[in-house]
C-alpha cells in the first residue's frame, strides 16, 4: 500500500527544520533548541557554590530537583546583569545532570530551514563562536544558534583559560 503524499511532505518538513526557543541575553538573541528544554521559569533563591567555575551561579531547587544555575551572561563574557533586574531561566537536562540557564528573556518558539542557517561569521566574537554551532539572519537580527554542549563543558573551558 502507497503511503498518502501529506506523510512525505511532513516528514520532509520536520527534517529540513529545527525548532528553536529564542532566549535574549544583553539584548542579542540567541537560539537553543527545543528538543534540549524541559523548563522555562523565574529562579528563586540560589545558593552559591565555594570554588566553583565563574559561569556557575550557584545551585537552585526547582521542584524537588536541584538544578547547577549557569549564568549565560558570564559564560558569554558580557557585563552582569542590573542587580534589580531578576533572571529568567531555561531548564535542561545533559548526562544526567540538569541546569538551569540564567538569561535576560524568553522569546518565541521558531521553526527555522536548516539551509538558512550559516555558519559563525568571521567579525562573531570568539567567545560566542566557540559555543554556536551558527546563525540564522532574521530581520535585520541575527541569531546566534547556542552549542549547549560546550557551554557546559567547564573542564575543557578550564583548561584554555
Amino acid at each position: 500500500m502507497k503511503k498518502p503524499e501529506t506523510d512525505n511532505v511532513a516528514t520532509s518538513l520536520s527534517i529540513s527544520t529545527s525548532d528553536y526557543i529564542t532566549v535574549l541575553i544583553a539584548d542579542q538573541s540567541f537560539g537553543i533548541p527545543v528538543n534540549l528544554v524541559q523548563d522555562v521559569f523565574m529562579p528563586q533563591s540560589v545558593t552559591r557554590v565555594p570554588l566553583a567555575p565563574k559561569e556557575v551561579a550557584g545551585v537552585l531547587n526547582l521542584r524537588g530537583r536541584i538544578l547547577t544555575a549557569i549564568d549565560m551572561r558570564s559564560s558569554l563574557g558580557l557585563p552582569p546583569r542590573d542587580t534589580g533586574k531578576t533572571p529568567m531561566a531555561v531548564g535542561i537536562e545533559k548526562n544526567g545532570e540538569a541546569y538551569g540557564l540564567f538569561i535576560d528573556q524568553v522569546g518565541e518558539v521558531l521553526s527555522l530551514n536548516r539551509e538558512d542557517c550559516e555558519p559563525n561569521p568571521a567579525n562573531l566574537d570568539p567567545r560566542w563562536r566557540k559555543v554556536s554551532r551558527g546563525v540564522y539572519r532574521l530581520d535585520g537580527n541575527l541569531l546566534v544558534v547556542l552549542d549547549v554542549d560546550r557551554i557546559l563543558d567547564f573542564e575543557k573551558a578550564a583548561g584554555t583559560a
